[in-house]
């Protein structure tokens, strides 16, 4: 008889137009509640929503730290924007996390801002970073996803000559405390986005909205997963939902829709400010009458 795995709940806190404290008080509550398994942070440099010159922390650094403040929860970055850094450099940093963590990392890796979100796009601008076409954004991110792996696994220095990437002598000392690697979440929904996640994916996850849309795009993940020759259910399918403080049957209903729609890693995010006891609320109204 096939076993259901039962679903996997998370906490998602933008670190935007929040101070860090704030952020560290739900992430130090969820880390004592055993409902809520994991907790992600997002990767953009100025804020995406709310006051447009207000504050937003680097995700990798803050991710550390919350790393080092907490014990049991695994923790990652939703999504890491491929644009930013250099895969090697992205692969160092995720060692260190994990190093830091004691192995508790889940990689979290996507193209990056879409161009057709000002306020995410104007990110790259302010920091003099490149912002290529979608096809550049994901020829690299096919790329990065190979040359990471091969960063946390391979005993040897290699060269990786691509299109987008070049490597010389590339090592990577120390490897993950996860062996062989930590699990590898792909974030995206479109199809050449979905291509890269059957090959390199142990997790995908999607934004939460129009469940027919999401178990199509799901559909068709695992029609590539089949093109080539892999299982399916070998990648955990993840969503990410928008809490309502004021309305938690709304979430409850959306979380059920996913789950029911063969999502099994739910992340919800938490709008800010965060009330008091925000995380034990999310435990109370949304997940224990899931599990």
């Amino acid at each position: 008889m096939s076993h259901t795995p039962r679903p996997s709940f998370g906490i998602m806190t933008a670190p935007m137009q929040i101070g860090y404290h704030d952020i560290l008080r739900v992430w130090r509550e969820a880390d004592e509640i055993a409902e809520i398994e994991h907790a992600w942070l997002f990767d953009h440099l100025m804020p995406i929503g709310g006051d447009p010159d207000g504050s937003s922390y680097e995700g990798w650094t803050l991710l550390s730290a919350l790393a080092a403040q907490t014990r049991r929860l695994r923790l990652g970055l939703l999504v890491t924007s491929n644009r930013i850094r250099p895969p090697a450099m992205l692969a160092k940093i995720a060692t260190t996390v994990d190093t830091v963590s004691g192995g508790r990392l889940d990689f979290g890796i996507g193209v990056g801002s879409r161009p057709d979100q000002p306020l995410a796009r104007r990110e790259y601008e302010a920091h003099g970073l490149p912002f290529h076409d979608a096809a550049h954004a994901v020829g690299s991110l096919a790329e990065a996803c190979t040359v990471i792996r091969r960063l946390w696994t391979e005993p040897e220095p290699f060269d990786f000559h691509g299109t987008y990437h070049r490597l010389t002598d590339a090592f990577g000392n120390p490897k993950p405390v996860q062996r062989p690697h930590p699990p590898i979440l792909i974030g995206g929904r479109s199809a050449a986005v979905l291509r890269i996640a059957a090959e390199h994916a142990d997790l995908w996850n999607i934004p939460g909205g129009d469940i027919d849309d999401v178990v199509s795009r799901s559909a068709l993940l695992d029609r590539y997963c089949a093109e080539n020759g892999r299982d399916p259910a070998a990648i955990t399918r993840s969503i990410h939902l928008p809490v309502s403080y004021d309305q938690p049957g709304t979430t409850r209903d959306a979380v059920g829709k996913a789950i029911d729609a063969g999502f099994r890693h739910i992340v919800l995010g938490l709008p800010a400010p965060y009330p008091a006891g925000a995380a034990q609320w999310v435990a109370d109204e949304l997940i224990t009458t899931r599990i």
